[in-house]
């Protein structure tokens, strides 16, 4: 609830300057530059060409499901027409505007199909399984997919931050219907490539595998990473002067949307896991059986009691989802969580028989991760750090819960 017994002057337009940020936009061109030498070095060679592929899935994923969940938070702020997440929503934006860029990030993965979906190179008649599922496992229909995948999610992601930019310009209430709108209809959007995107880069490793709550498994775990990396940038940027409207209370409810998906993705985890385990369906089983083999086992658990048994009775206590430096320590542990979660996911379909760690895998993170934080950090000054002329402005800095 917000208090509307006096009036608010507005706050001043931040505008941040690089000059704060020393060498490190160069140090994150470098690494992402060096990471993606090294990825391309394996693609090139044929011995190392599937390993790369996978460990190039693999970073692409994990940054790829981050960003989903910024447009997902940036949607809902509009579709609900909240207060509270105005003061925070402009970064919100850059980090769901770098999502044009993954389908330039996606193009090494169309060179080397092959030893990612093992379905592409069948011919008609090798496996009865594969010619059920046509014509939906067939290139042409893939291609077509992906294209609307990256579309669309580009489509929504730069039509808000345009709109809320536009908006700091003329002040325009119209760009905060259209912007309701675009969040409305982009929840289900993104829904939709997200869960579509999983099947066809992710349970396609195996095309004889199925989950029916794969897409909204995937969901979790992009929801509370991409808000717990909010949490951080905006720290971040509070470290450095910006963001004087930001309180304890936007934090603490940054905390409980933390919890709330910690709870959620442990739910889902869950129901999966049991409803496959109690079914009982080889084609469904696989799955689990091979991360239960060796230290994908191990690593398997603890991925169970990493995400969810550790931080849930933290983010539980209210003074930890108020004390921004103990909200930040969660946050980098559950943003690693979401990296053991998709290296369990990708990497067992290469390695079925245990876990064999390569350079690969770090190579294709700091490379991802590398160009995306530059390319992150160079449109951090273009635009106010937040929404300047938002009618709920007033109302977010006022905010209590």
């Amino acid at each position: 609830m917000s208090d509307h017994s006096h009036a608010l002057t507005p706050p001043a337009p931040e505008n941040f300057d690089p000059k704060h940020l020393g060498g490190l936009p160069g140090i994150l061109l470098i690494a992402g530059g060096g990471g993606c030498a090294i990825s391309l070095l394996g693609f090139l060679i044929s011995t190392w060409r599937e390993q790369a592929a996978h460990s190039w899935l693999f970073g692409f994923a994990y940054f790829f499901t981050i960003a989903v969940g910024m447009l997902f938070w940036t949607c809902l702020h509009h579709a609900t027409d909240s207060a509270w997440s105005v003061v925070v929503r402009r970064q919100l934006e850059n980090l769901c505007g770098l999502l044009p860029y993954f389908a330039l990030l996606f193009i090494p993965l169309l060179f080397v199909s092959k030893y990612l979906w093992h379905w592409w190179d069948l011919a008609p008649g090798d496996d009865p399984l594969l010619d059920a599922k046509q014509p939906y496992l067939s290139h042409w229909f893939f291609w077509l997919r992906m294209v609307v995948y990256f579309g669309l999610l580009s489509l929504i992601s730069l039509s808000l931050k345009g709109r809320s930019i536009a908006q700091d310009s003329d002040g325009a209430s119209r760009h905060t219907f259209i912007m309701r709108k675009f969040g409305v209809g982009g929840i289900p959007t993104l829904a939709l490539c997200l869960t579509f995107a999983g099947f066809d880069w992710l349970m396609g490793l195996d095309y004889h595998w199925f989950s029916t709550m794969w897409g909204v498994y995937l969901f979790a775990g992009a929801a509370g990473s991409s808000m717990s990396l909010l949490v951080l940038v905006v720290y971040a940027l509070q470290q450095k002067g910006y963001l004087k409207p930001v309180s304890l209370e936007h934090y603490h409810i940054m905390g409980k949307f933390m919890l709330a998906f910690c709870i959620f993705w442990a739910y889902i985890g869950f129901s999966q896991y049991m409803l496959i385990w109690y079914a009982n369906i080889p084609e469904e089983t696989v799955y689990f059986r091979i991360r239960n083999v060796g230290f994908w086992h191990f690593l398997s658990t603890f991925l169970v009691v990493g995400r969810f048994f550790l931080p849930f009775p933290i983010l539980l206590q209210q003074w930890t989802k108020k004390n921004p430096k103990y909200l930040c320590y969660v946050a980098w542990w559950i943003l690693g969580m979401q990296f053991l979660d998709i290296y369990v996911i990708v990497l067992p379909a290469l390695h079925k028989t245990g876990f064999s760690p390569s350079i690969f895998d770090i190579s294709s993170w700091v490379g991802i991760g590398g160009i995306l934080g530059w390319l992150f950090l160079k449109n951090l000054g273009r635009s106010p750090l937040f929404p300047t002329r938002d009618p709920r402005l007033a109302e977010s800095i006022r905010l209590t819960n």
